[in-house]
């Protein structure tokens, strides 16, 4: 399998983006083009060779050769001759890890969300919005254990999944409706199912304060997210647990999965605001999940 098919089977690959800017004279597209090279790799890729990056951007085979030589000569990419491909160099890991560290929410949130998946036995994820895409900045593990593995960096649906429609839900209408069409032309036959479950997400959205999903995506994979608009206009981000259907059944995602995401939500929103301490007690989730730890271990984790 190729790397450019495993990114494929994950559903990860990189969105084709229209990089001509018509009429902007301020834009710089040769810029952009190399930009789009660094983004079209995933995490578990390993190597691409210029084909593979041809094919994921969109752009044309010289053009790529020229762009990957360029990033190489800079520090951004690195070549294995011996393969005829690239890898991503330890100037692009610094650009991300500088990204992350100045993501003050994640420094916040991470004794809260590691709380939560150790009592919930399920991983807890932190999610951007990043184009058409739920990108994970964040992920607590507890003690649970999967076999699919989802980590930072991984992108995921916005309209299948709880992550991606607790981002949704917070988006002016407008702005959802494209992002909800834009899904639907790329899997119209799933359509009518994509409208329905995005209008249930805005109701138990604006009922509950969660959102779930029950395997619309993957059908190994229920969860329940909720979104968290930071207060000082920095962006909107998204926490979700999940895990297979015998562990976080439709009842437990409503009754206990989702109620514990909402309040995670809260809680990190008052210490972002300086309303509460940074270090967690067990006063914050719902009374229901204090008393202890579920038994069963999930089995997978993810959105």
């Amino acid at each position: 399998m190729t790397a450019n098919a495993r990114g494929n089977a994950d559903g990860v690959v990189a969105e084709k983006s229209s990089l001509g800017h018509d009429g902007n004279r301020k834009f710089v597209t040769a810029l952009a083009r190399g930009l789009e090279v660094l983004r079209c790799f995933h995490p578990r890729d390993g190597f691409l060779s210029n084909q593979e990056i041809a094919e994921r951007t969109g752009l044309p085979k010289p053009t790529v050769t020229r762009l990957t030589y360029t990033l190489c000569e800079l520090g951004y990419l690195m070549q294995i001759p011996r393969l005829g491909k690239y890898q991503l160099a330890p100037g692009t890991i610094t650009l991300g890890y500088a990204a992350l560290a100045n993501l003050g929410i994640r420094h916040v949130a991470r004794d809260f969300m590691d709380q939560a998946a150790e009592v919930l036995a399920a991983p807890v994820a932190l999610g951007v919005l990043d184009r058409n895409k739920a990108l994970y900045v964040g992920i607590s593990r507890g003690s649970a254990t999967f076999t699919v593995q989802l980590e930072i960096g991984s992108r995921i649906p916005l309209v299948e999944t709880a992550m991606g429609r607790a981002l949704l839900v917070t988006l002016p209408e407008a702005e959802r409706e494209e992002h909800v069409l834009a899904a639907v032309e790329k899997h119209p036959e799933k359509g009518m199912l994509m409208r329905k479950t995005m209008d249930k997400a805005m109701a138990d959205y604006e009922q509950f304060g969660f959102v779930v999903s029950t395997g619309e995506w993957r059908p190994d994979i229920y969860a329940a997210g909720a979104p968290l608009v930071a207060a000082d206009g920095s962006g909107t981000y998204a926490f979700n647990c999940g895990a297979p259907p015998h562990h976080f059944p439709p009842e437990r995602l409503y009754n206990e999965v989702g109620p514990v995401m909402a309040s995670l939500v809260r809680v990190v929103d008052d210490a972002l605001n300086g309303k509460r301490p940074l270090r967690p007690d067990h006063n914050w989730m719902p009374a229901a999940r204090t008393a202890g730890m579920h038994e069963n271990r999930p089995e997978h984790g993810g959105p």
